[in-house]
């Protein structure tokens, strides 16, 4: 048997409720494909790495379950929403995470450059410009 190598930036993986991995070519419609595909996506986590070189225009929150954010390269800046306000994490070297709380408001800066690695549970993601926009 030969087991294909996949590159992360181009080809996601999707860990189904069963604990085996699908693997998903990044496609503009690569979202609304994996809604489809899986049931709304309940029960599944994206593994998924994007490129940034500038901040986040969105904040985003995963009411399904907490998000890992590795950093691979470069440096970024989690900006997470609290009840008492604003907490900023930097991830400043390779291999830095953190655990983004289920339902938690957060965005990202990046002075230059950043590739990171997300592992989501992508059931009812929501995005809006400012989570002062939203109730919650």
């Amino acid at each position: 048997m030969t087991l294909p190598a996949h590159e992360v930036l181009s080809t996601f993986a999707v860990l189904k409720p069963d604990l085996t991995v699908r693997t998903v070519e990044v496609t503009p419609s690569l979202y609304r494909d994996l809604d489809a595909d899986h049931s709304g996506f309940r029960n599944h986590v994206l593994i998924s790495a994007h490129e940034f070189s500038a901040d986040w225009a969105t904040w985003e929150r995963h009411p399904a379950g907490d998000e890992l954010v590795m950093l691979l390269s470069g440096e970024a800046e989690l900006i997470v929403k609290t009840e008492s306000g604003q907490e900023s994490v930097v991830l400043g070297a390779s291999g830095s995470y953190i655990v983004i709380p289920r339902n938690t408001w957060h965005t990202a800066r990046v002075a230059q450059f950043a590739r990171m690695l997300f592992l989501t549970p992508g059931e009812g993601t929501e995005n809006v410009e400012h989570p002062c926009d939203e109730a919650g």
